[in-house]
């Protein structure tokens, strides 16, 4: 898995398998982009406007959870702090409430 980010464009696209077949880009609406192959493998997620929907959210950080060990960490996706992973051991409550 891979999500990039074009700032030139405002594009992420989060890569879920490498494209090996032809795919059909299914538009959800206009700001986002499903890329999926004739049997049902879903290769990609394209957000357009990408700065809104990816700072919405958990401060611009993409933010991965593992649940069962009660760790998250999450990467600065745009800003001074890009690049730098942050983890978080053990919450004091589950991520998200």
């Amino acid at each position: 898995m891979k999500l990039t980010y074009d700032p030139r464009y405002n594009v992420a696209y989060l890569r879920l398998h490498e494209k090996v077949a032809q795919v059909d880009t299914i538009r959800v609406n206009a700001e986002l982009n499903v890329d999926v192959a004739p049997d049902g493998t879903v290769y990609g997620i394209e957000l357009l406007n990408a700065n809104e929907q990816l700072r919405a959210e958990d401060d611009g950080k993409f933010v991965v959870v593992n649940e069962a060990a009660g760790q998250w960490s999450g990467i600065p996706l745009m800003g001074k702090e890009s690049g730098v992973a942050v983890v978080r051991e053990k919450p004091d409550k589950p991520y998200g409430q």
